[in-house]
């Protein structure tokens, strides 16, 4: 297993993936890294965790608005989004952000 380094709103974060997809998850981390600049410049800074949660029920409402319409083109994405629809999914990538949202959701039931 690779461990990456990404930064999302200008912090740092290590994050383990499978061989290989390596830059899968840079991209994915800049797209993330997108959003949380965009949420973070509308509500101002309220903390990483609500920061990372407000950009990722973005991700998921856009995934949701694209699964309604049953993947027809990447109309409704933001500019960021756009180019994940274009991309082949990978098995290591998913298995990565799983293990990304298990530390996130963890990390919320602390506070």
């Amino acid at each position: 297993m690779a461990t990456v380094t990404v930064e999302i709103n200008g912090r740092p974060y290590a994050v383990g993936c499978a061989d290989g997809q390596e830059e899968r998850v840079r991209i994915l981390a800049k797209q993330f890294d997108t959003h949380v600049r965009q949420v973070a410049a509308d509500v101002g800074h309220v903390g990483d965790i609500r920061l990372f949660l407000m950009a990722a029920l973005v991700l998921a409402d856009e995934l949701h608005e694209v699964r309604m319409t049953n993947g027809a083109g990447t109309a409704g994405l933001s500019t960021a989004a756009a180019p994940m629809m274009s991309m082949p999914a990978e098995p290591g990538v998913a298995e990565a952000l799983n293990a990304v949202a298990a530390r996130i959701e963890k990390i919320a039931q602390g506070l």
